[in-house]
């Protein structure tokens, strides 16, 4: 019996980081690819509102902080910062113009079909968009993620009042008073982008400290560097409600554990208490494909569903919901539907927090280490590392965590200027299974940021030279 022929070998939906590198690899590797998107750019949120235009502010308003508060001066450079915020949002939309369009060459190149529209499921290989019904032999949901809505706070964009973190990339004006609710990721980077611009920003966290799910140390120390520079802390506090009058948001706050509320008034207020699979509308139970109790889809080591011929990559599925994490799985997915062997290491996946300075790990934490077993540990502080010091950037330190029994490096933890380029270097070295010797007996160029990390290394079974 011949096989059915189908529109498409592959067709991917979505075009975030992970669904558009699914679809370029699957054509790359022959296989003919369509690629479906709702919106009408490439990249998905982390191109259009979230990793590249965040950056773009992140790095604008860090010289802008930076030429302000006495740094450049120390230097013997004396500038006179004046805020043209109208020109940031401007070099912000030209890295998202660029960057969107530098996706849809590599759809052309190398021959991907781009359609724009909603995707929704008629069965397990006939996908509908917009009017029009495509068939394939492999498709591939890779929906990305949206922010996840907080009871009792209502979002409006449009007014700039309570936004989300698509709305604080783009206020029109320095809020005078900014209230972040969630102290993860997000929250504290678009925070970092208002303080530096002057606004005045408290951050309410409902857990008692700071970026859920990294290092303890890191967390601790992270909060005190971000108190020092300016960002208040109301942690272990559960926001109840916002009302918004006129251009005025009034939060209603109480403490986690329960007790008596208070109520704090800002111009702004980001909404920042985490994301959500984008899996309603995509007619999931017209292939009879359910979710999990967080919305996730489930998939097995080769992202395949339980519905075969629908795999599933990125935010869509268990994990960290990051932008690398979703490339990393749409090359793997590629891979395995062509037959080949696509394999993602989700053990060694590095985050990072690019505040100045940067936060970053891959691997376990201390507290997931030593939950495992017996665990030895090296630290070394930014301060004595010769680069940082020239540079005036002090804050921070490396701390690398051991297999007390093989060596082994099972996490590396970092805050420091350059720390999200540094864990490349820790991550490389888990993927090849190094101990904390091989680290410490590696010569690192000096002088450098990273020579922080052989410093720690050493520390984890010796005594750092320059401490």
């Amino acid at each position: 019996m011949a096989e059915q022929a189908y529109d498409y070998d592959v067709l991917v939906i979505g075009a975030g980081p992970g669904g558009y590198v699914a679809a370029i690899r699957s054509a790359q590797l022959g296989l003919k690819t369509a690629c479906v998107e709702s919106r009408e750019t490439l990249g998905g949120t982390c191109l259009n509102v979230g990793c590249i235009p965040s950056k773009a502010m992140l790095h604008a308003s860090d010289y802008f902080e930076v030429a302000g508060d006495g740094t450049m001066a120390e230097l013997g450079v004396e500038v006179t910062p004046k805020l043209n915020l109208g020109a940031m949002h401007a070099h912000r939309l030209d890295a998202i113009k660029g960057l969107t369009g530098g996706i849809a060459f590599l759809f052309k190149k190398n021959k991907v079909d781009w359609k724009t529209g909603h995707a929704s499921f008629i069965d397990a290989h006939t996908v509908k968009v917009g009017a029009e019904t495509v068939t394939a032999k492999n498709v591939v949901i890779a929906t990305g993620s949206s922010v996840t809505p907080l009871p009792g706070v209502e979002v409006d964009n449009a007014k700039f009042v309570v936004v989300d973190s698509t709305g604080a990339l783009e206020l029109p004006a320095v809020p005078k008073k900014m209230v972040v609710i969630g102290a993860g990721v997000i929250g504290l980077e678009l925070g970092s982008v208002w303080r530096r611009l002057g606004a005045e920003v408290t951050c309410v966290e409902f857990l008692d400290e700071v970026l859920p799910g990294m290092d303890g140390d890191v967390r601790k120390e992270a909060r005190k560097i971000f108190r020092k520079q300016g960002i208040e802390f109301k942690l272990s506090t559960k926001v109840t409600g916002c009302t918004v009058k006129g251009k005025k948001a009034t939060l209603t706050m109480e403490p986690a554990a329960g007790g008596a509320s208070e109520t704090i008034e800002a111009d702004c207020v980001l909404v920042s208490i985490g994301r959500r699979p984008n899996t309603e509308g995509l007619g999931l139970e017209a292939i009879g494909l359910e979710v999990n109790k967080r919305g996730q889809i489930e998939t097995d080591h080769d992202f395949r569903t339980k519905v075969d011929g629908v795999w599933a990559i990125g935010d869509v599925i268990p994990g960290p919901m990051l932008a690398h994490k979703a490339s990393e799985e749409g090359t793997a997915v590629a891979e395995n539907i062509a037959g080949l062997t696509g394999i993602v290491n989700h053990a060694v996946i590095p985050s990072v927090v690019y505040t100045a300075p940067e936060i970053a790990g891959v691997g376990l934490t201390e507290e997931q280490a030593r939950e495992k077993g017996e665990v030895k540990i090296g630290k070394f502080p930014m301060m004595a590392n010769s680069r940082a010091k020239t540079n005036h950037e002090p804050d921070g330190f490396v701390k690398i965590i051991a297999d007390a029994a093989t060596d082994r490096v099972v996490g590396v933890w970092a805050i420091a200027i350059p720390a999200g380029t540094m864990i490349a270097e820790a991550a490389l070295g888990m993927e090849f299974g190094a101990t904390s010797e091989d680290i410490a007996y590696t010569c690192h160029a000096h002088p450098t940021h990273s020579e922080a990390i052989k410093e720690a290394a050493i520390a984890v079974t010796g005594k750092p030279i320059h401490m």
